[in-house]
């Protein structure tokens, strides 16, 4: 893993995105955000899980169906397995070390 730290490569209203084997952020001060880089570490394990490019086209498939259904950009994205997985267990620091393989279907 390595973490780059880049205004550019960031849409506007997002601090971070894992490109494995990548976390890019928006700030530096990011990086001692312990709750912030767990929630991309769950990213980066399951882009690891499904062997990257699957997990790029289901996000993206997830979130366009989410949208279509919800009409709202913030709760389709809030809504997406992967982030429902990351949000509800980014506090649980430990979490990494004891999650089951593709634990994101359980938030499907």
């Amino acid at each position: 893993m390595k973490v780059v730290v880049s205004k550019s490569m960031l849409p506007k209203g997002y601090l971070g995105i894992t490109l494995c084997p990548f976390i890019v952020l928006k700030y530096k001060y990011l990086k001692s955000d312990a709750v912030f880089m767990n929630h991309e570490r769950i990213h980066l394990q399951q882009q690891l899980e499904l062997l990257i490019l699957p997990f790029f086209i289901i996000y993206v498939m997830e979130f366009f169906l989410r949208l279509l259904f919800l009409r709202n950009w913030s709760q389709a994205y809030r809504s997406i397995s992967f982030e429902k997985e990351a949000y509800a267990n980014d506090g649980n620091l430990d979490y990494l070390k004891s999650r089951p393989f593709w634990r994101f279907i359980k938030f499907i």
